[in-house]
């Protein structure tokens, strides 16, 4: 009797100690007891992180709630960013604009890298001659401004949105790629790669891209051969880059960080930084612009001896003082490309948790079988927009685009008969969409709804731009305004930067 009792009580102590705690003991599952990152048990494996690291170039945004909106009277009287109360969670965004060298850089990886494509390269130049001007001589900056070493740390401008947002992809594979070359997994190949023969990210990911391997590693799975490729459950790899959305755009330029106590916000903004004008007041600078703008017309750098803001156009992206979150030029030098899709109000209708109208929702292009297609001739892998047959069981969504949703889909018309009062239905951009309450196919009639190319340039193309440039008055400096340019437009006033998720802790 007594031995059993021993045996029954380390038989006890054994699963005690096996299952210690609901967070898991080593490398033992909490929950079955199974062994973690052990080709005997299974091969599952369980790797540990060690935090986001910080990507080149990019500062830790903290997020919060904030007073998203125009803080300043509206002199047009539209109905446009109302303000709202909304939070937005934690990001990295770059500390400065995308300059001309970093946008060279990318121009030349692609040039080398599809020597058989030259298409591709000639279709992220940006648009040098988007400077130029019917009574203005400009030619200086029309030949000189994107190539000469002069400029490199200026903005790049005359990028679309389209652009802007296929650079950030490219940036998102160099980065992942440097990222195992410096952990040993890869060697460095810069002359192997051409073609379809590059690192994608997401290709690499699916299999379908090897590389020239340093340090393979170890595939605890007893089925496997032994080796295999990083995943992103490994940690290592980074999400993607992208552009910043306007909320994330607006809650960073405010840097409200700088005026709160505890819980509180102490004080508002008009603009970046602190008080209502645009001078500084501090004794060493006192008297100073704080931003590159227009002061008025005529006046684009003040009178020789006493320039104001010492540059007639763009200026070097880290002249000026950074805000509160170590970012530069949210205010002047140039507007910048958002991810949104523009419409005057969409306050009501969105989230209050990163608020963001131009979802389009994709997946991956499979075979027959349910694996990833083949690469394209460009080393990347195919993606397609989700099917309302697929979703038919989901509640949060059903359909792909999602940018009409209650503004521009026949949910959000104002007529019992909206196409019937429209006496020209010729002219409407009519395109698929679904009606989320009962399923019944609908069209979208965004395009009618807005008159585009009419009376308005509002359309699914437009993209929403932030901040003021050298070429506006102080009113755009603040971060509350906004504007838009179709997607495909690029504009001598306007750059962007990118931004990236933040995975796990909100806190730094």
């Amino acid at each position: 009797m007594k031995i059993k009792l021993i045996n029954r009580l380390v038989l006890t102590i054994a699963i005690t100690a096996l299952f210690a705690s609901c967070g898991g003991s080593g490398n033992v599952s909490p929950t079955t007891g199974w062994v973690y990152d052990d080709s005997e048990w299974g091969g599952f494996e369980s790797a540990k992180s060690n935090g986001q690291m910080t990507p080149p170039g990019m500062v830790f945004i903290e997020g919060g709630n904030f007073l998203m909106g125009s803080q300043q009277d509206k002199v047009t009287n539209d109905w446009n960013n109302q303000q709202r109360r909304v939070t937005v969670t934690s990001f990295f965004m770059d500390e400065c604009e995308i300059t001309n060298i970093d946008y060279r850089e990318y121009l030349d990886w692609l040039r080398r890298v599809y020597p058989d494509y030259p298409e591709i390269y000639r279709r992220a130049l940006p648009d040098t001659l988007c400077w130029r001007q019917k009574l203005e001589y400009v030619e200086d900056m029309v030949d000189y401004y994107f190539r000469h070493p002069e400029y490199a740390d200026f903005p790049v401008v005359g990028v679309s949105w389209l652009q802007a947002n296929d650079y950030c992809a490219w940036r998102t594979d160099r980065v992942n790629e440097k990222i195992l070359i410096d952990a040993g997994v890869l060697e460095l190949s810069v002359m192997e790669q051409n073609n379809d023969n590059v690192f994608i990210t997401d290709a690499y990911l699916a299999g379908l891209y090897e590389g020239v391997v340093s340090k393979p590693i170890e595939d605890l799975d007893p089925n496997s051969q032994g080796e295999r490729v990083a995943r992103m459950e490994d940690g290592i790899l980074l999400p993607k880059f992208r552009l910043p959305t306007e909320a994330e755009w607006e809650f960073a330029a405010w840097g409200l960080i700088g005026n709160t106590i505890e819980e509180r916000q102490v004080d508002s903004r008009v603009y970046p930084w602190n008080g209502y004008v645009t001078r500084s007041d501090d004794k060493k600078y006192y008297g100073q612009m704080l931003a590159n703008f227009k002061r008025g017309r005529g006046d684009a750098m003040g009178v020789a001896g006493a320039l104001n803001d010492h540059y007639s156009y763009t200026n070097p992206v880290t002249f000026y003082f950074p805000n509160d979150y170590g970012l530069y030029n949210m205010a002047g030098n140039v507007a910048e490309w958002v991810s949104d899709v523009y419409r005057a109000e969409t306050a009501q209708d969105a989230y209050d948790i990163n608020p963001f109208r131009g979802n389009v929702y994709m997946t991956k292009v499979l075979d027959a079988d349910g694996l990833i297609s083949e690469k394209d001739s460009l080393g990347r892998i195919a993606y397609r927009e989700v099917t309302v047959a697929e979703n038919i069981n989901r509640t949060n969504y059903k359909q792909a685009d999602n940018i009409n949703y209650l503004d521009g889909d026949l949910q959000s018309q104002i007529a019992n008969d909206w196409k019937a009062a429209n006496n020209d239905e010729s002219d409407i951009d009519m395109a698929s969409s679904m009606d989320e309450e009962d399923g019944v196919q609908v069209k979208s009639v965004t395009d009618g709804m807005y008159e585009y190319n009419k009376t308005s340039l509002i359309s699914d193309r437009s993209r929403v731009v932030k901040g003021g440039s050298w070429a506006d008055r102080a009113f755009y400096l603040s971060p509350g305004e906004r504007r838009y340019l179709d997607q495909s437009k690029s504009a001598p006033w306007i750059g962007f930067r990118c931004a990236m998720d933040v995975v796990g802790s909100q806190e730094r």
